[in-house]
């Protein structure tokens, strides 16, 4: 799997499904993390592949990787594990893969539809979901009423402002009715819906049809795919 037996903590934590590599920065600070029985605080660490981790107490290790593309459905949580025992995306996998450490990348809410990650790769979650990667994620909306040319232009010229910040788009485009296509790289929470609330509409309906390259399309409702591991491997070197 590696050319060499050394390798960075916070990259064996990410290999391990633990987290991204830049949560696991802060997990290493946090000092959660042992190496060979000691507290490892220092980033940038470089451990043996053959070394004893521990992540609060219990082993970890690396692990084969899995890519898991899912078209969700309405009525699920996007998350490992509900409190309130709310179906989440994790029931729409076989159990054979609950064990592997696997997580959503990026949310949708319950009420969302469509292109969804698994995976227990931190890396492809960083890069699907930082900044500064600009991965392009497409929706379908449908609005409650058809929208005006003025309101297209303001949002395609950057004149809506959330708390965040100003909201730049990388397309909007109307189709029939009262459905729209757009593009941005932006992944605030609850984003589409709020740029259009701003404008006084309300979204009926939300479709995430591309998430990056990666597209619902010939997936049913509810279904997933396994994407091979030299599709997700080739995604990467692409996007460093």
């Amino acid at each position: 799997m590696f050319s060499n037996k050394k390798i960075r903590l916070n990259h064996y934590l990410s290999q391990a499904g633990v987290s991204s590599r830049r949560e696991a920065d802060k997990l290493i600070q946090s000092g959660c993390v042992k190496v060979n029985g000691d507290v490892v605080l220092k980033l940038g660490t470089n451990i043996d592949i053959n070394d004893v981790v521990k992540f609060n107490g219990q082993k970890i290790k690396i692990q084969n990787k899995i890519y898991l593309l899912i078209n969700k459905p309405k009525g699920f949580i996007t998350t490992t594990k509900d409190q309130f025992r709310r179906k989440t995306v994790m029931d729409l996998i076989p159990n054979i893969f609950i064990k592997k450490k696997l997580f959503p990348v990026g949310r949708l809410d319950s009420n969302t539809t469509g292109v969804l990650i698994i995976t227990n790769d931190g890396n492809i979650s960083e890069i699907l979901t930082h900044p500064k990667y600009h991965i392009q994620k497409i929706y379908n909306v449908t609005l409650n009423k058809k929208i005006d040319n003025h309101d297209i232009k303001m949002i395609l010229n950057g004149k809506i402002f959330l708390k965040e910040g100003r909201v730049k788009v990388t397309f909007i485009s109307k189709k029939k009715n009262n459905k729209i296509k757009i593009g941005l790289c932006l992944g605030w929470n609850r984003i589409i819906k709020r740029i259009f609330y701003k404008l006084n509409y309300k979204v009926i309906e939300l479709e995430r049809i591309f998430f990056g390259k990666f597209s619902n399309k010939n997936i049913k409702i509810g279904n997933f795919i396994k994407l091979e591991n030299n599709t997700m491997i080739d995604y990467l070197k692409l996007k460093k």
